[in-house]
């Protein structure tokens, strides 16, 4: 059964990479449309730019229940 612990730890560090990297991303798009919004004109408000952290949020709750049903079978 060690190597279902293993294997959590890599889904636990992966989800926390995928979190990292959305707020990553998430912040250099909303800046990115607040500034077309104000000085380019863009038509998008930087609201927009939340929605960039779905398919991460997809993935880390991917990574959960794995990890959830891994812990089960334990």
């Amino acid at each position: 059964m060690r190597k279902y612990r293993l294997v959590q730890r890599i889904l636990s560090s992966l989800s926390l990479c995928f979190f990292h990297i959305m707020i990553a991303v998430v912040a250099y798009n909303y800046c990115a449309l607040e500034w077309g919004d104000k000085y380019a004109g863009y038509s998008l408000p930087p609201n927009i730019a939340f929605l960039y952290a779905i398919p991460f949020a997809a993935d880390m709750l991917v990574c959960a229940v794995l990890k959830w049903f891994l812990r089960r079978k334990r």
